[in-house]
This record gives structure tokens, C-alpha cells and sequence, in this order.
């Protein structure tokens, strides 16, 4: 996943950068930005960060682009991703225990399609090192007049816990991450750890997001700060499924939904290299299964229920599209690898624009 490099270039540095495995060349890519964040070498990716404030969940967002979960599952990167201009950073998904993933190759480029698959199984460092890295980060310490970028922190739970028991692995996250985050996102929606997925089945969910508000409360009155909850799920989802999701989401207190992961769907790049490899499909064939979903949940929550959009975001038009959809705020990941640093601005701009023709 290249990125060290003036957003100008790097349509000309991305099929050399592209002649690498895609994990290798997005581990590349992660050791630099770690190494040079913070230094006068971030000016090779740095940007101005686009104005263009919302209240969302009792929180100020400095613009509407964030950076989705999974790419910084280590949270090496956060004062980087800062430089590059987005309003808030997901960082994750994070598991209690570090764990190796899945076996590789379990990353791959389907590029006519502007597309990834990925079955990398919430590999991580584990709990411990992530806090670590998230407490060296220094973006709310810019000294800048401006509002501090937001950090969110993604959790999940360990390959290895039983399904049964994965309530334990995310109030274990939960209590970690809280002091640091300003919200935490459930991740119940990955297709790469086994039997996750159902834990957005009615039951399940309500028992996982009734024990996961009851903690919240706790940790709320021990640490004196409510940070609010966002659960993110899958766009293979059916209408009733959502609903019963959006409902479970109300009766629980959860302040906000992320729509959506990847989808386990192949129809959009049948017939190409890697297409029937195992994982979740993201980037531009998931655009319209992940602004259906969102546009079932705005009706099933009604207005004011926040929303973050991700999938399929590759231009300005796409993230207009997401917020057309019914999203307040989108996130993107895959784009980023496809197009660079410079989406970040092209899509706050677009954002901004739109804003203002409404107004």
C-alpha cells in the first residue's frame, strides 16, 4: 500500500510500488510512515486539513474523511495519517492476545476493478502494544488552534476464543481502549475470524451490545468521560436484517453505526485474477451494496442516528454519494491504496462544496 510520496507522483510510482505482494509493500509502506512521522520527512505526504466541522455523537469532527479500520491494525501510524488531512483515524482492529492471522498470501490486488481481498484474520500485537503505540501518538498535542484530529479504536476478538465467549475478548478491549479513544467501534462484521459474523444475529447481538452498554456505564463513571459507541457491520445484509440491527442498536444506546465491512460477494469481479479467492471483497464493487445498507439503516433509524459510510470510495463523487446515501461522515481504505494521499483532500473538498450548495 504505497504512500510515502508527493500525492503528484504517485500515479507514476504506483505500478513500480504495485510489483510488490500487497502485504509486503503495505508493510513497507507502514514501517515508513512510522519512521517518519513526526520528522520533517512527513512533508512527502503531509496536506492541509480541510475545515469543514460537524457534531456527531457528542463529538467535534474537524471534517467528514476518516481513515477506515484494519490499515493501521497496530496503531504505529496515527501522527501520519494525522499529516494527511483526515478529521478522525480508526485504528484496529485490535484483540485482547496478539495473534498471527491467517496463513499467507491472504492480501490481493484485483486493479481492473480498483479492488482488494483481503483474509488477513485481524492480525495484531495484541492489547498491550497497541495501547502503547496509541499513547506515544502525539496529534492532540499539534498545539494547533485547530480542533484535534479524533481517534477511534476498533475491537475484535481473538481467533481462538470461542464464539460463546466472545463477550470476554471485547469487554477485555473495551476496558483497555476506553480512556484513550474518542469512540470505540464493535467489529462483529469481519468474514476472516470464524463464526463472526453471527454475532449480528438478533440473539447474539443484543447479548454482546447489552453487556458491552452495562460496561460502558461503569467505565464511563470510573474514568469520568463517555466516549460512544459505534458498531460496524457487513453490507451482506438483507433489509430485515438491518432492521433488526438498527433496532438492537437503539434499545442498547449505541451512539452510532459504521456501514459498511467487506462483503463476501463476487458477482462485480467474476472471471478476474484472484476473484474467488477466500476473504472480504473491498473497493469499488462494494460501493453500492454498502450505500444500499446505509440507506436501509437512515430509514429504519430514522434522522440524527449517526451513520459512518465506507466502501467503494475512490473521488470526491463517491463520498458525496455515501452522504447522499444518508452517512453523516465516511471513512476510506482501499481508495487510499488506488488513488493516494490526495483523496483525502479531493473527498473533504467534495464534502465541503456540497455543503455549501445546500446551505
Amino acid at each position: 500500500m504505497p504512500l510515502l510520496m508527493p500525492s503528484s507522483l504517485y500515479g507514476l510510482a504506483r505500478p513500480f510500488l504495485f510489483g510488490f505482494d500487497p502485504e509486503h509493500a503495505h508493510e513497507i509502506t507502514l514501517d515508513g510512515l512510522a519512521r517518519t512521522q513526526n520528522t520533517p520527512l512527513a512533508c512527502a505526504y503531509s496536506a492541509p486539513r480541510v475545515d469543514d466541522p460537524i457534531e456527531l455523537a457528542g463529538l467535534s469532527f474537524p471534517n467528514r474523511v476518516g481513515l477506515a479500520a484494519g490499515l493501521d491494525k497496530n496503531a504505529r501510524c496515527i501522527d501520519a495519517f494525522a499529516a494527511m488531512g483526515f478529521g478522525f483515524v480508526e485504528v484496529g482492529t485490535v484483540t485482547p492476545k496478539a495473534q498471527p492471522g491467517n496463513p499467507k498470501p491472504r492480501m490481493f490486488r484485483l486493479p481492473q476493478r480498483d479492488a482488494l481481498i483481503n483474509r488477513l484474520g485481524f492480525n495484531n500485537e495484541g492489547l498491550d502494544a497497541f495501547l502503547a503505540n496509541v499513547q506515544k501518538a502525539r496529534f492532540r498535542k499539534s498545539g494547533s488552534a485547530k480542533s484535534p484530529m479524533l481517534l477511534g479504536l476498533n475491537i475484535g476478538k481473538n481467533a481462538a476464543t470461542p464464539i460463546e465467549r466472545a463477550v470476554d475478548d471485547y469487554l477485555a478491549c473495551l476496558d483497555g481502549v476506553y480512556p484513550h479513544a474518542d469512540y470505540v467501534t464493535i467489529n462483529i462484521s469481519s468474514p476472516n475470524t470464524a463464526n463472526l459474523r453471527s454475532l449480528q444475529s438478533d440473539e447474539a447481538l443484543d447479548a454482546l451490545l447489552g453487556a458491552v452498554a452495562e460496561r460502558r456505564e461503569a467505565l464511563a463513571a470510573r474514568h469520568n468521560k463517555r466516549s460512544p459507541l459505534f458498531v460496524k457491520i457487513a453490507p451482506d445484509l438483507d433489509e430485515a436484517q438491518v432492521a433488526v440491527i438498527a433496532a438492537t442498536l437503539k434499545r442498547h444506546g449505541m451512539d452510532g453505526v459504521i456501514a459498511t465491512n467487506t462483503t463476501l460477494a463476487r458477482d462485480a469481479v467474476k472471471g478476474l485474477p484472484h476473484a474467488e479467492e477466500t476473504g472480504g471483497l473491498s473497493g469499488a464493487p462494494v460501493r453500492e451494496a454498502s450505500n444500499r445498507v446505509i440507506a436501509q439503516l437512515r430509514a429504519a433509524l430514522g434522522a440524527g442516528f449517526p451513520i459512518i459510510g465506507v466502501g467503494g470510495i475512490l473521488s470526491g463523487a463517491d463520498a458525496k454519494a455515501k452522504i447522499a446515501a444518508g452517512a453523516d461522515v465516511v471513512q476510506i481504505y482501499t481508495g487510499l491504496i488506488y488513488r493516494g494521499p490526495a483523496l483525502v483532500r479531493e473527498a473533504a473538498q467534495a464534502l465541503l462544496r456540497d455543503r455549501g450548495s445546500k446551505a
